[in-house]
């Protein structure tokens, strides 16, 4: 255990955040996510829900403040303008913790596996609530 770092945050998810550097992005997944699969390591959060691991991740994790959109959910298959509710609650968490709230932008699903298959890392969460997906670009911690 560690003072000030959300329990959560396992040995092995704190690494993958410290090792990771300006500008990769990691993907917190729900439990229907092809993580495994898909390329990337697969971190196991299975006790977790997505939003849950979002703000924990947060709480050490700037977002990208160099780039438009450093936050990305998966849109809706066949009504992408939808906000599902795991998305509206990733939004209120990013605009209560991040150090630099974003919006979330959506993308179509196969563009968004393919973005999450470059990701640095995957943390497969238990969340149940479908689109419970997201992915986070790194910023820089200043001085």
């Amino acid at each position: 255990m560690l003072r000030d770092i959300d329990p959560i945050l396992s040995p092995d998810l704190l690494h993958a955040l410290r090792a990771m550097g300006h500008g990769d992005e990691i993907v917190i997944a729900d439990a229907n996510f092809p993580a495994e699969g898909l390329g990337p390591r697969c971190i196991r959060a299975d006790g977790s829900s997505a939003s849950d691991m979002l703000r924990a991740v947060l709480s050490v994790l700037p977002l990208d403040t160099f780039v438009p959109d450093p936050a990305h959910s998966m849109a809706v298959v066949d009504d992408p303008d939808a906000i599902p509710e795991a998305v509206a609650d990733f939004q209120r968490i990013i605009d209560d913790t991040a150090d630099h709230p974003a919006r979330i932008v959506p993308l179509e699903r196969f563009a968004f596996y393919e973005r999450a298959a470059s990701a640095f890392a995957v943390i497969q969460t238990g969340e149940r609530r479908l689109y419970g997906n997201i992915i986070l670009k790194k910023g820089v911690i200043a001085p």
